[in-house]
């Protein structure tokens, strides 16, 4: 009797991380197909016609690898959820004087909702992406998600918001490898990808200028307004808040007797509050709608290391989490770019144990933030 393969539908992008994860899996002995998805792109600006994660390119590039593996290719048209979950969440971030994460959301709704139910619907048993990332665990013990082996390129941050489901379901080949081994395995196979440049910036923006895309998509956000202290004196008029980000020194446009840096947004007052360099370092942070990838919260206040951007050094700091679910953190030492809308995503050695988004700060700020 034959022993029916584990199916596992790899998210193709063209790449050299999504193609080498489809050919490890393949070598594996899994029943590989490949998927790519159609993405909603903003097409009033600069004449882009296409999300730069599903250009004509980058599709022919996925569908040759697909050939040359010989698994069949698919693309799902994923235009209306992409623009009404992840441009959505975007722009109202931005209108709410948030820095929102995309990236994020298109793992918790996209990747791992729309892209992995479309998986289960092939008769799929995993979805596989390339992701620099590890899966650990069983189902009697649970399952662990983990760095990367290189920790320059690891991408578990953006991963914090999977949970047991997901993460049982999740295969991510390449992340038991280094980038540079991953492009070697690449020329190996002999894949024209093996060279190709790493994806960057927002995949939605037509001419890669976010700004020129709340301009138009929401205009309020590029109102100006004030350039306040902490005391309320008014130094000048800012260019729209979504211009400005937290730490931020050049650009603003006024003069003071000292450097003057960007501590806080309000959307209501439509303000930039600003302030010493003193003023900018924070020790403290609140983390909200926070996900545990174990399905439940630490019973007991504990420390962790944590990020609070993708590209971050994790910090060591102390964890309590709240009646009300959510994540106070103090750090051992001030944090300066603490960014309302990015996430805290917390790590024990190399597993991430889950992640919040960072809430505003109510602090000495909250006469005018």
């Amino acid at each position: 009797m034959t022993t029916k393969k584990a199916r596992v539908v790899v998210a193709m992008s063209g790449g050299v991380d999504s193609s080498v994860a489809a050919a490890l899996l393949l070598r594996e002995g899994y029943d590989v197909v490949g998927m790519m998805m159609r993405l909603w792109s903003d097409e009033a600006l600069g004449g882009a016609q296409h999300n730069r994660c599903c250009t004509p390119d980058q599709m022919s590039d996925a569908r040759r690898i697909a050939d040359q593996l010989g698994i069949p290719f698919y693309v799902l048209d994923s235009k209306d959820i992409f623009r009404n979950t992840i441009v959505n969440y975007f722009i109202e971030g931005h209108r709410n004087g948030y820095t929102p994460n995309p990236c994020l959301e298109c793992n918790r709704h996209i990747r791992f909702d729309w892209l992995l139910n479309n998986a289960l619907a092939l008769d799929a048993d995993y979805l596989a992406t390339g992701h620099y990332a590890r899966v650990s665990g069983d189902v009697d013990s649970g399952w662990a998600l983990r760095r990367g082996v290189d920790v320059n390129k690891d991408q578990s941050y953006v991963l914090s918001v999977l949970g047991q489901e997901q993460l049982r379901r999740a295969l991510f080949p390449v992340g038991e490898y280094p980038k540079s081994e991953v492009r070697r395995l690449a020329e190996e196979l002999d894949f024209d990808v093996a060279s190709k440049k790493d994806s960057q910036d927002l995949c939605f923006l037509g001419n890669n200028d976010y700004r020129d895309f709340l301009s138009l998509h929401a205009p309020d956000v590029m109102s100006p307004g004030p350039i306040v202290t902490t005391d309320g004196l008014v130094l000048g008029e800012h260019q729209g808040l979504a211009n400005y980000t937290i730490g931020q020194r050049k650009g603003l446009g006024i003069s003071y007797s000292a450097p003057l840096y960007v501590l806080a947004m309000n959307p209501f007052k439509n303000a930039l509050v600003v302030g010493l360099r003193e003023q900018l370092g924070r020790d403290e942070l609140i983390a909200e709608q926070v996900n545990w990838l174990r399905g439940e919260a630490p019973a007991a206040p504990f420390r962790a290391d944590v990020k609070i951007r993708y590209k971050a050094t994790p910090q060591s700091a102390s964890v309590i989490i709240g009646q009300d679910g959510r994540a106070q953190v103090a750090f051992d030492e001030p944090q300066r770019d603490i960014t309302p809308g990015q996430a805290a995503v917390f790590y024990d050695g190399d597993i991430c144990l889950g992640g919040g988004v960072i809430a505003k700060f109510d602090s000495e700020l909250s006469a005018v933030v």
